[in-house]
């Protein structure tokens, strides 16, 4: 079990960590943050998430920059990534911080692309490599999914909604990126429209 292997298990390990803090009924109160108040479980699901999110960053780098990349890591940490974002967005739907229909458009579009790879590895034999709109929508959907728990502290008393605007921003390009994705490998679906 190598570094990246082990960030990536850690990953998976705080998921349901941070369901059980958003879910069971606790009361820690609330504390106050540059004037924004903000109850604490909701602060300790956003730290939660925060470092589950450098995880997925450190483990990537550290896999691609010393060659340890791995079968169980190609496996486990998209999948790892997936598990934590859409737990995250469900919950804040729930909490009534983010609209349905966004969340399901994002999480459609995740479980497509997710399709789409592992079609085209299992035709290609290569793994698709995330372009630069989706590494936008990652990064974007990230900090909206920490802005969102923590009610744009911040930014809330000039009433700047940046969860709200990174979410839109996440949206268009989990559609756009979603789109490329699907026609980059159109080639794999040539032979079930015929030629």
């Amino acid at each position: 079990m190598n570094l990246p292997n082990k960030l990536t298990v850690i990953r998976i390990i705080l998921i349901p960590v941070f369901i059980l803090v958003l879910a069971l009924p606790l009361d820690w109160g609330s504390v106050t943050v540059a004037g924004t108040t903000i109850p604490v479980t909701e602060l300790v699901a956003a730290i939660i998430f925060a470092v589950a999110s450098l995880t997925d960053f450190a483990d990537g780098q550290i896999a691609r920059r010393n060659h340890l990349v791995t079968n169980f890591g190609k496996f486990a940490d998209p999948l790892a990534d997936k598990m934590l974002v859409m737990t995250a967005f469900i919950f804040l739907v729930a909490l009534d911080k983010a609209p349905a229909w966004v969340v399901t458009i994002i999480v459609c579009r995740e479980l497509a692309v997710t399709g789409l790879r592992l079609i085209v590895v299992e035709n290609n034999g290569e793994v698709m490599a995330a372009a630069m709109p989706g590494k936008i929508k990652t990064t974007s959907q990230m900090f909206s999914i920490i802005f969102l728990f923590l009610n744009n502290v911040f930014f809330a008393n000039i009433h700047f909604p940046i969860g709200e605007i990174l979410l839109y921003i996440c949206l268009f390009f989990t559609i756009y990126s979603g789109i490329e994705y699907f026609y980059n490998a159109r080639a794999v679906f040539a032979d079930s429209f015929g030629n």
